[in-house]
């Protein structure tokens, strides 16, 4: 669903964002929504199934049990893809709590997305597509050090995979496992996933 869009000619390429992102700060969003600007426009997204909600529970659980105390996994966190003007919201990223901290209490603003160190998306049936290709772009370009998708759609089943490496707007590695396998998240995590849990 499109929330606002910036029509030709209404405001230069410098101004198109600024207006964007003045319209997301201000949105009211429906409970359980929330809203990510791509493509010159903002876009509403629904709340997910609750099977993506175990998910996200089971992964955050696992993150905690060797997160470094100077990181913090955020839900719902506004992320800026500053080289490509776009703003998500991830199911779950991971990054430092000093990032966080720095932002101006009194302004809605997004964080830059380099400054995480994970970023999750699990998909849903309306978005997989958006995730497998859009998200694994444009997290690339971010750069997000690592980026995992946990794609319930798949066509070979359900899986997951961890993108790690982004280099020159794409990830030189990818390790994709189907679930009930277990992926390794390697440094500074330093945890793996058992993907047997997660509800299909």
């Amino acid at each position: 669903m499109t929330a606002a869009m910036v029509e030709p000619g209404q405001a230069s390429h410098g101004r198109q964002w600024d207006y964007l992102l003045q319209a997301w700060r201000e949105l009211d969003v429906p409970e359980g929504w929330h809203a990510e600007i791509d493509e010159g426009q903002i876009v509403l997204v629904p709340p997910p199934h609750p099977h993506h909600h175990g998910i996200a529970a089971a992964v955050q659980r696992r993150l905690y049990k060797n997160l470094p105390e100077e990181l913090e996994i955020y839900q719902t966190l506004g992320i800026h893809i500053a080289p490509l003007d776009k703003l998500y919201v991830p199911d779950l990223v991971v990054m430092p709590s000093a990032v966080i901290e720095a932002v101006d209490p009194d302004v809605n603003e997004p964080v830059d997305a380099a400054e995480a160190l994970l970023v999750v998306e699990i998909t849903s049936k309306s978005n997989a597509k958006d995730d497998r290709t859009k998200k694994l772009w444009a997290y690339a370009h971010a750069p997000v050090e690592s980026y995992l998708l946990v794609d319930r759609f798949d066509e070979h089943g359900p899986t997951a995979t961890l993108f790690t490496g982004p280099q020159n707007g794409a990830y030189k590695h990818a390790e994709r496992v189907p679930f009930g396998e277990t992926i390794s998240l390697g440094a500074p995590l330093h945890t793996s996933l058992h993907t047997d849990a997660f509800p299909r």
